[in-house]
């Protein structure tokens, strides 16, 4: 059974369980259920992908992409930092990320897509690498050909579109001014199947931030 934050991707998710809280105030035990899911989906993922390899080895090698949008930013300035909020949710992915053993961590050049992938980067001991929104297509194929595993940070717009091309299913759009807390685990064998799971970290945003993405 899936964790009540956790569920498989499906055109169609108004009907997710409440959210729960998961700030620096939450119990271990919800924080290390949602890691125990997370490094079970991992895993999971991992075994379908060296299976698909073994049965055809001139398939591109199995990846996992972890997809998320920027924590909460700040109203104002036409290129905004994150908010609190925002570095707190920063700090807690890297924390919720920390058992998948990343090889890539991916943003767009914004101060708050990088802001929210450094807290993961400086964890991992990773480089953060910048791509270009605009060539998403060529960005996702990149992802696929690379293998190993990785994590993209975007925005409210190309987070679904993202996880699409990679073949997942995201759902409904994103509410812009409110929705900061998906987390996409997107992975594609070697054969080239692909699972998709969505998951929720941190609290829910009930603050309206102004602007776009």
């Amino acid at each position: 059974m899936l964790h009540p934050r956790v569920q498989r991707c499906r055109a169609d998710n108004r009907n997710l369980s409440p959210r729960e809280s998961f700030s620096s105030t939450s119990s271990a035990k919800q924080w290390l259920s949602i890691s125990f899911v997370l490094i079970a989906v991992v895993v999971i993922a991992t075994k379908i992908g060296v299976a698909s390899q073994a049965a055809d080895t001139q398939q591109e090698k199995p990846v996992t992409v972890f997809v998320v949008r920027h924590a909460e930013k700040e109203s104002a300035g036409r290129n905004p930092i994150l908010s609190e909020a925002g570095k707190e949710r920063a700090a807690l992915l890297a924390k919720t990320l920390r058992n998948a053993e990343l090889d890539h961590i991916h943003s767009t050049d914004y101060a708050r897509t990088m802001m929210t992938a450094a807290a993961t980067a400086a964890t991992e001991e990773l480089q953060v690498e910048k791509y270009n929104p605009a060539k998403l297509a060529n960005f996702a194929m990149s992802l696929k050909r690379a293998g190993g595993r990785h994590l993209v940070v975007g925005h409210s717009n190309t987070t679904p579109a993202l996880v699409k091309l990679l073949g997942g299913d995201p759902g409904l759009p994103i509410e812009e001014t409110a929705e900061y807390d998906r987390l996409y685990v997107v992975t594609i064998g070697a054969a080239g199947d692909t699972t998709c799971v969505l998951m929720r970290y941190g609290k829910s945003s009930e603050t309206k931030s102004a602007g776009s993405n």
